[in-house]
């Protein structure tokens, strides 16, 4: 999918991007700073299953909320408050024991069908918020870009649904949204972020893969 982001990220010489990077480093905020180092926190404590990936995100997304709203990533500002009630929910999953002091939950795969639901449930997600994000840059934010945000928009919100529910295919949708929110959130000024979600593209092929070693260890 070409994206108005990616696209501007091709239209720049090497020397641009440099000269960017560098100025957007030195004006990054103390808060981004603060959401960048708790959103890394997190996503490790996910890899490990530890369950304070909840109480971490939570400083996380709270802030992105903000960030993203100041600059008109409406989707992701979307995602974010998404992210805040998704880890509360998650937060009482991942703490439920049996009877036997187990965790109620355990790593899985999913099957056909439930691979189908997850492709609905992120369908459903990108058309409206397409659309949402479309009225709302043709409105009063023509900075918006409704298919870049839309697609790391919707990945997101099906990654921390099965993240929650502990499926290991959350990491392929965390995958996606982390290589689409790369650039998008470099044109928009967010280099220290951009530079984050390159770590959690890195930390999200791992976590892929330690997932799947946990869910066959699991089911043997």
């Amino acid at each position: 999918m070409q994206t108005r982001s990616v696209t501007y990220l091709h239209c720049m010489s090497f020397q641009e991007i440099y000269h960017q990077f560098i100025t957007g480093m030195q004006q990054t905020s103390w808060l981004e700073y603060i959401a960048v180092f708790t959103g890394i926190a997190s996503v490790w404590y996910s890899k490990k299953e530890n369950i304070l990936v909840y109480p971490v995100g939570l400083i996380n997304t709270i802030i992105y909320i903000w960030l993203s709203v100041k600059g008109h990533l409406f989707g992701e500002a979307s995602v974010n408050f998404y992210y805040t009630v998704m880890s509360i929910y998650g937060w009482i999953l991942w703490a439920k024991k049996t009877e036997q002091h187990q965790h109620a939950i355990n790593i899985t795969t999913s099957n056909s069908k439930e691979w189908m639901q997850h492709l609905l449930f992120f369908a459903a997600f990108y058309i409206a918020l397409f659309f949402a994000l479309s009225y709302i840059k043709n409105s009063f934010a023509p900075g918006a870009i409704p298919r870049a945000d839309a697609f790391a928009s919707a990945t997101a919100y099906t990654g921390m649904w099965l993240m929650a529910k502990k499926k290991v295919e959350s990491w392929v949708w965390w995958i996606l949204t982390d290589f689409a929110s790369v650039p998008l959130y470099f044109v928009k000024g967010f280099t220290f972020t951009s530079v984050y979600y390159v770590v959690l593209l890195i930390i999200a092929i791992f976590g892929l893969m330690e997932w799947i070693q946990r869910a066959k260890f699991k089911h043997q």
